[in-house]
C-alpha cells in the first residue's frame, strides 16, 4: 500500500507529494498477516509441524510485503466504533449541572411544604435529591443510594476472589463408624451412664453386671468387676480426670472405687437408698445422683466421705455434669429439670441451686459443659421433649433452642470444633454434628438399629464412642483435626507446659 508524506508550502498549505513505495508495512497489517486473519497463510500447503515452525518465523519477521500481494489487494478492516473514547453527554446531567451552579447565586426563600414538594419531584424525574448532588465530590463519605436501589454490577463486585491456595473446602467427617466392638449384655435403660473414656486411652463399658476395659492403643480387653450378687448391676461409670481411679454405680446404691493399675477395689461408699444412675468428679470429689432424686458429695481421700447432699429433684438424677473449672454441678432429672448448683455452700450452710430450668417437656439426661466458655451449658430433652437448649447459667437465659424430632440421649462438646455432638433415640436413633452458636446441622451419622444410650469421647478429641441398645460400640472419627493444626495445638500446648514448670522452679 502506497503511503503519502505531508509538507507545507509558502502560504502554510499543506500540499502532496509522491507516495513511497517502499515503506514498511502498517502495524495492524503485519499482525493481521501473522495471526492469519486476512486470507490464507503462505504456509497453508505444509505439513502441521512445519506449518508451525513456519509461523513462528514469520511472526517476527514476514517473508514478504502484504501490501503487495498479486492475488489481493489487502484493506483497512472495518471497526465498529472509532479509537478514540466520546463521552455520551446525555448521561453527564450538563443540564443538572448548570442548575446547581446557577441555583447558588440565586438563593430563594420557599416553604418547607414546596421545598418537599420539589424534592418529591427530583427524585421521580432523576432519581435522587438534587439538594444532596454534587459536580465533584473530591472527599468525604461516598453519597448514600436512595432507598430500595438495586445496582446492576451489586453480584460482580460482592464477589470475594479467593486465591486457590487459601479456599477451605468444608471438612471430611466418615459416615462409617471406624470401628464397631460387641457389647452383649447392655442394659437398654434411658436412665442409665453406662460408658466412660479415661485420659489414659482406657474405655470402660459396663455389661449388665460386670465392668470391661478396652485399651484403645493395644485392643487389649480387661474384666475389671463382676457384682456379686446376680440380680445387681452396675448402673454408671465415671473416670477421675488423671485417669487412674474409676468410680463405679450400682443398683444396690453403692459407689465403689477401683485403682485400674492394680485392678482392685479401693473402697465402698453407702450412703444413697436407691440405684446410682449418673457420676461425675470435680477432682477428689465425687459426685453421685440417685433414683430418690438426691445428689450426694464423696470427699474419697476421708473415710467419711459423705459430705453434702444437694436435694433438688424429685425424680431420678439421671444427667450429672461438673463444669470444667469445677465452679458448678449441673444436674437433670427424671422431672424435667435442669438444676446449676455451687461448688461451694451457702451463708446457711446448705446447698441451693443457683439456677433452676424448667423449660424441658421430658427427662433430661443429656447435659453438658461448653470447653471454652465456662458459663453455656448445653442440655437435652427425652421423647416428650426433643429439644437441644443451650443456657448461660450466669444470666439464666436460654441462649438457643432447637426441635431434634427425635429422643436426646446425650450431648458432647468438641474440643477442636466449634461444633458439638448429640445421641439419638427415638424415632430415628442417629447421632447429629451441630454448628455453634448458630445450631445449624453439619452431619448426621447413621448405623445404630436402636437407640443410642450414651457418648463418650477420646483423650485427642477426635473420635466420638457411642453405646446403643442394639448392643453394639461404634467408633465414629468425626472430630479429627488436620494434621497442620494438630502440630500447630500441640506445639503450643508443650510451651505451655513448659512455662509453668519454669514458674513452678
Amino acid at each position: 500500500m502506497a503511503q503519502f508524506m505531508f509538507e507545507t508550502d509558502v502560504h502554510g498549505l499543506l500540499k502532496l507529494d509522491t507516495p513511497i513505495r517502499n515503506a514498511p508495512p502498517a502495524r495492524w497489517q503485519r499482525k493481521a498477516w501473522d495471526s492469519g486473519a486476512h486470507g490464507p497463510s503462505p504456509a497453508a500447503g505444509l505439513s502441521p509441524m512445519k506449518m508451525a515452525n513456519r509461523s513462528y518465523s514469520s511472526s517476527k519477521t514476514p517473508s514478504r510485503t502484504p501490501g503487495k500481494s498479486g492475488s489481493k489487494i489487502q484493506s483497512t478492516p472495518t471497526k465498529a466504533g472509532g479509537d478514540r473514547y466520546i463521552p455520551s453527554r446525555s448521561t453527564m446531567h450538563m443540564e443538572m449541572a448548570n442548575f446547581l451552579l446557577t441555583k447558588e447565586n440565586h438563593p430563594a426563600e420557599e416553604s418547607p411544604t414546596k421545598k418537599e414538594q420539589q424534592k418529591a419531584w427530583a427524585v421521580n424525574l432523576n432519581g435522587f435529591d438534587i439538594d444532596e448532588a454534587k459536580i465533584l465530590r473530591l472527599s468525604g463519605n461516598p453519597q448514600n443510594a436512595p432507598e430500595g436501589y438495586q445496582s446492576n454490577l451489586k453480584v460482580l463486585y460482592s464477589q470475594k476472589v479467593t486465591p486457590g491456595s487459601s479456599r477451605k473446602n468444608g471438612r471430611y467427617i466418615p459416615s462409617m463408624p471406624d470401628r464397631i466392638l460387641d457389647a452383649p449384655e447392655i442394659r437398654n435403660d434411658y436412665y442409665l451412664n453406662l460408658i466412660d473414656w479415661s485420659s489414659q486411652n482406657f474405655l470402660a463399658v459396663a455389661l449388665d453386671n460386670s465392668v470391661y476395659l478396652w485399651n484403645h492403643a493395644s485392643g487389649e480387653i480387661i474384666q475389671l468387676l463382676q457384682m456379686e450378687h446376680p440380680d445387681d448391676y452396675v448402673s454408671s461409670v465415671s473416670w477421675i480426670k488423671e485417669g487412674n481411679y474409676l468410680a463405679v454405680g450400682t443398683s444396690n446404691a453403692e459407689v465403689q472405687l477401683w485403682d485400674i493399675q492394680h485392678q482392685k477395689r479401693l473402697r465402698n461408699m453407702t450412703s444413697h437408698s436407691s440405684r446410682v444412675g449418673s457420676l461425675s468428679w470435680n477432682s477428689y470429689i465425687l459426685s453421685s445422683g440417685a433414683r430418690t432424686g438426691h445428689i450426694h458429695h464423696h470427699d474419697v481421700r476421708v473415710a467419711e466421705h459423705h459430705v453434702a447432699t444437694l436435694a433438688g429433684h424429685m425424680q431420678e438424677v439421671c444427667g450429672l455434669k461438673w463444669s470444667l473449672d469445677g465452679r458448678y454441678l449441673a444436674s437433670g432429672g427424671n422431672d424435667n429439670l435442669v438444676n446449676v448448683w455451687p461448688c461451694t455452700q451457702g451463708d446457711s450452710g446448705n446447698f441451693a441451686p443457683v439456677q433452676t430450668f424448667s423449660q424441658h417437656q421430658g427427662a433430661v439426661k443429656a447435659v453438658a459443659w461448653c470447653p471454652w466458655q465456662p458459663n453455656i451449658l448445653a442440655t437435652g430433652g427425652g421423647t416428650s421433649d426433643r429439644h437441644i437448649r443451650i443456657w448461660n447459667v450466669c444470666s439464666g437465659t436460654c441462649l438457643s433452642a432447637v426441635d431434634t424430632h427425635s429422643q436426646v440421649c446425650s450431648i458432647l462438646w468438641s474440643t477442636n470444633y466449634k461444633e458439638f455432638i448429640s445421641g439419638h433415640g427415638f424415632a430415628q436413633n442417629q447421632l447429629v454434628v451441630w454448628k455453634y452458636p448458630t445450631l445449624a446441622k453439619v452431619t448426621e451419622l447413621r448405623g445404630h438399629t436402636a437407640r443410642v444410650l450414651n457418648l463418650t469421647m477420646s483423650p485427642d478429641g477426635a473420635t466420638v464412642a457411642s453405646a446403643a441398645a442394639d448392643e453394639t460400640l461404634r467408633l465414629w472419627r468425626c472430630f479429627e483435626m488436620d494434621p497442620i493444626k494438630k502440630k500447630e495445638k500441640e506445639k503450643a500446648k508443650n510451651a505451655r507446659s513448659s512455662i509453668i514448670h519454669q514458674g513452678i522452679r
